[in-house]
């Protein structure tokens, strides 16, 4: 059986009730969650046997964002100790024209003081098929980078299939890097890459030619991207696929959701989805991540079905509060086959 691992940051999400903006609140609802951790849930909800590998405070925060990821199925005995504090991130819920915000407050969190060497990372891999990173993990620190350069060159080295999300962080990289130089070097082992316009644009100065997607609005067609696409195949040409979301925002609370797959030869589109009332879009793009590598084991000779179903997953995720995407197989399959009705399952 295919056995994944997923490696970053886990961190606490502490939130106004509903909509509430951050002066009206006196409360803060508590959810823990990250990049990479939550793809690892999406993975157990599916059934597939998965790992998740950081570095925790050992106090009772730590225990906590353990408890969490254990209580979901995600194995966590790779997981090793250190550091002063767990990461925190405060999120206000946008509607209609408002727009989310995030606030972050990780530094000196466990996982950036991390160092190469601390994780045993062929013992990590052993038995392993799968291993996926994100963009995040990089921006957070010098040592995670590392860190995270240390696991991709075992894992390669191991034969081990590697996805990674680019998911660039404007917030992020303020240690005194560019990003270009870390994450190319990076993403040149991955044999998966996932990434939207800002991803490619702002890691690696790619954008889509002859178009300014930022002046699409929510009118946004696969076929702007194909040139995204082409252009990771030649800058990293050990990729098998390039894949895309596209989200076209026309509130905070409504979103058109889709996704392009290209397999160097063939661009594959998904059905577009129209997101109304959205309940938490945070966390979209790990549940896409974590569906679309639930496809690619599922189905490996069969790229549109994948996609297909990576793109019905993280179009429910838009209904579930908190980061992680809390849904069934059977559930995603129910979706992809039209139905939307949301009727009571008695």
């Amino acid at each position: 059986m295919n056995k994944v691992i997923t490696f970053g940051e886990i961190m606490l999400r502490l939130s106004p009730p509903g909509f509430l903006r951050f002066s009206q609140a006196d409360n803060f609802d508590v959810v823990y969650g990250g990049g990479e951790s939550n793809v690892a849930v999406s993975l157990a909800n599916y059934g597939v046997p998965v790992d998740f590998v950081t570095r925790l405070p050992k106090n009772d925060i730590g225990e906590c964002a353990m408890m969490e990821l254990r209580k979901r199925g995600v194995g966590v005995d790779k997981i090793i100790y250190g550091g002063e504090r767990l990461g925190i991130y405060f999120l206000e819920t946008g509607a209609v024209s408002r727009g989310s915000k995030v606030i972050y407050d990780r530094a000196h969190s466990s996982i950036s003081e991390i160092k190469p060497g601390m994780i045993d990372w062929p013992k990590v891999f052993n038995g392993v098929n799968w291993f996926h990173w994100t963009g995040i993990t990089p921006a957070i620190s010098q040592g995670a980078a590392d860190a995270c350069l240390e696991a991709i060159k075992t894992a390669s080295s191991m034969g081990i299939t590697i996805s990674t999300d680019l998911n660039y962080r404007a917030k992020l990289w303020k240690y005194g890097v560019e990003p270009e130089a870390i994450m190319t070097e990076l993403t040149s082992y991955c044999d998966i890459i996932l990434g939207n316009e800002e991803d490619a644009e702002k890691h690696f100065g790619i954008h889509p030619e002859g178009l300014d997607v930022h002046l699409q609005g929510h009118e946004i067609t696969a076929e702007a991207f194909l040139s995204v696409c082409q252009q990771m195949m030649v800058k990293f040409p050990k990729a098998k696929k390039v894949i895309t979301t596209l989200r076209g925002s026309i509130s905070a609370s409504h979103n058109t959701w889709a996704g392009v797959l290209y397999d160097g030869k063939k661009m594959y589109q998904s059905p577009q989805y129209q997101i109304t009332d959205i309940v938490d879009r945070v966390g979209g793009g790990d549940s896409f991540m974590g569906g679309l590598i639930y496809g690619l084991l599922e189905y490996p000779e069969d790229d549109q079905h994948a996609l297909d179903f990576a793109v019905a997953a993280s179009c429910l995720k838009h209904t579930i509060k908190g980061d992680a995407n809390l849904v069934t197989v059977d559930e995603v399959k129910k979706l992809m086959g039209g139905d939307a009705s949301g009727r009571v399952a008695r």
